[in-house]
């Protein structure tokens, strides 16, 4: 092909892939150091709400303990709650495993002992002979070899 004059040839575009930042890192940092902040936001409202009750005279701190109290005692009565409910699933797990999983794996068992059995069985009375007469079947195709070329 010729190059004309008049005509230009087209333009090579580099596009360049853009870079993809190595691994995570900068959100991965950015979420640590959120979550340090809210720590230690938090730990700032603790303490200061800590020297707030310890100069109130007023009995807001009495108030704000019988508040706490209520708060544990139903925090006891859903933990009850919930033992009592992990209780009867771990009752019913313990029902499952005796009732239905030892029948299968005491089957499993008695069909793997038959089939050890079975294969004893087939191995010694089977395959040994066949063994010897393929051993006796090479030995007579190697004489009859030995015999046909010696004449040769």
């Amino acid at each position: 092909m010729e190059d004309n004059p008049g005509t230009k040839a087209a333009p090579i575009i580099h596009t360049e892939t853009p870079q993809l930042p190595a691994g995570k890192e900068p959100r991965k940092s950015s979420k640590i150091w959120i979550f340090v902040l809210v720590a230690v936001i938090m730990l700032a409202v603790l303490v200061a709400s800590i020297f707030l009750l310890l100069s109130d005279t007023t009995g807001m701190t009495s108030k704000i303990r019988d508040v706490f109290i209520i708060f544990l005692a139903l925090e006891s009565l859903v933990i009850g709650v919930v033992l009592v409910i992990l209780i009867v699933q771990i009752s019913l797990l313990i029902n499952l495993l005796q009732n239905e999983i030892k029948p299968i794996l005491e089957t499993t068992n008695d069909t793997v002992n038959t089939l050890k059995g079975t294969t004893t069985f087939i191995s010694s009375n089977m395959l040994g002979p066949v063994i010897k007469l393929n051993e006796y079947m090479a030995g007579l195709k190697k004489l009859v070899d030995l015999l046909f070329m010696s004449k040769k």
